[in-house]
């Protein structure tokens, strides 16, 4: 029985730290398709923010900067998606897939030019990682049987960007649904003819809610480098954009659903990593590929048979043109 909690706290515990850049990065689609943005490119933002705070913090020593440079190269093409789709009103998925091959071909370039090292980055050194917090009495109550393992193992002896992330949640719903950005936000992924009526620049609250995006995704991008690894390696996000993106349709755009959608991924891949190798009786030792598809294989039958109607916003994918 206690090894069975043991187990069951521990894929707990995995499922945090793997579900922090789907959860960060799902809300960063969120804000983004509230305001009528379709963002293909969230695994592009990431990817360029993780070799960005990688970078910059073996070059500094420091995570924060490294955090702050994720950022900032995230926000960047964040702008260039906003530029090519609402103020010249391009494809918005045409854009975003640019720059997922853009920065997938980019990164892997400057680090071998800058590094010398193939396509990754040298090792980063402890002092420049985001390193785990390590709650009071953590270790003291490590002994207790379960509410002792849960303390000291699931919500104890995790960085900052994790509890950040899951903190993120409920002030993110606070957001769209209690303030007036919120709203706007809302009426603009809706029906931006009104808002534009109503005086409301609707090109300006979609540039903000990139802003928002291009923040979360570099925030996440981080975090897989210099939080939940310790270097960039090249495609190092393996799809985790497009998770994120399987995870905001499942969640039908709303915050509480679409967290738990990012649970119930990040699960699967922790169950991922502990059975490769497992000889489990009666069906033997399942091939690596089989398992490390389970994720990818739970989102298509999930989106495919159990997700009901998503419908997003009315106006998502569809550019606004002023009518003069």
């Amino acid at each position: 029985m206690g090894e069975n909690i043991t187990f069951f706290v521990l894929m707990l515990d995995a499922m945090l730290r793997v579900s922090t850049p789907l959860i960060l990065a799902s809300f960063a689609g969120m804000f983004a398709e509230r305001s009528g943005i379709v963002d293909i490119g969230l695994e592009g933002k990431m990817l360029g923010a993780a070799f960005a705070a990688a970078s910059v913090a073996l070059v500094t020593d420091s995570a924060w900067l490294g955090l702050l440079a994720g950022i900032s190269v995230s926000v960047g093409l964040a702008m260039i998606h906003a530029f090519a789709c609402v103020t010249h009103n391009g494809n918005q998925v045409v854009s975003g897939m640019a720059l997922n091959i853009l920065v997938a071909g980019l990164g892997p370039v400057l680090a071998l030019a800058w590094f010398n090292q193939g396509s990754q980055t040298p090792m980063i050194a402890d002092i420049a990682r985001f390193k785990p917090i390590h709650l009071p009495f953590a270790d003291k109550l490590r002994d207790v049987p379960v509410v002792g393992e849960v303390y000291s193992e699931l919500i104890s002896g995790h960085n900052i960007i994790v509890y950040l992330a899951l903190g993120m949640v409920p002030l993110a719903a606070w957001f769209i649904y209690r303030t007036r950005f919120g709203l706007r936000l809302r009426a603009v992924g809706e029906n931006p003819e009104a808002v534009d009526t109503a005086g409301i620049s609707v090109t300006g609250m979609r540039y903000r809610a990139m802003i928002v995006c291009g923040i979360l995704c570099g925030v996440a991008g981080t975090y897989l480098a210099i939080a939940m690894n310790t270097l960039f390696i090249r495609d190092m996000t393996a799809g985790m954009g497009y998770l994120a993106l399987a995870a905001l349709i499942f969640g039908k755009w709303k915050p509480l659903p679409t967290l738990l959608a990012c649970f119930l991924f990040a699960f699967a891949q922790a169950l991922e990593a502990r059975l490769q190798g497992v000889d489990i009786p009666g069906i033997g030792i399942i091939p690596v590929q089989a398992i490390q598809a389970l994720p990818y294989i739970l989102t298509v039958l999930l989106l495919a048979g159990f997700v009901g109607k998503a419908i997003p916003p009315k106006a998502s994918g569809v550019p606004y043109v002023k009518e003069k």
